[in-house]
């Protein structure tokens, strides 16, 4: 396996620390990395709230992204709370297609890293909307 893709692990695990904050809000049961094309690491939890002010944790890693001034994705890595790692849900995908409607299709997401398993973007958006 890429030595990129378990530094990526090593970075959303280091942030995924599943706490409740209040009786309204828990924090980092899913945690994400994300790999920019500067080469830099963005790391990010999700923000679960009793209403829809949450935030996915690949989304969460985005913002942070966008917020120091980058905005190309290279690849993805979001960490469940059993360990194991999985696709991107539909907000997160939609984030990314915006964020880069000419170039999405090349992102890479660590589907199964126990297998392994990458898959591009365009993979699991063959057919959006904005394309």
């Amino acid at each position: 396996m890429d030595e990129i893709w378990k530094t990526l692990y090593q970075s959303a695990k280091s942030v995924q620390k599943a706490r409740t904050i209040s009786d309204y809000v828990q924090a980092g049961q899913v945690a994400s990395a994300v790999l920019s094309a500067s080469g830099k690491i963005y790391t990010g939890v999700c923000i679960d709230t009793c209403s829809a002010l949450g935030i996915c944790a690949e989304r969460n890693a985005i913002f942070r992204m966008i917020t120091a001034g980058e905005d190309k994705i290279e690849k993805v890595l979001a960490l469940m709370p059993d360990g194991k790692t999985g696709a991107p849900c539909g907000a997160c995908r939609e984030l990314m297609v915006q964020l880069m409607p000419g170039s999405y299709q090349k992102i890479q997401i660590m589907l199964d890293y126990e297998k392994q398993k990458i898959i591009e973007l365009g993979q699991l958006t063959p057919e959006w909307w904005i394309t």
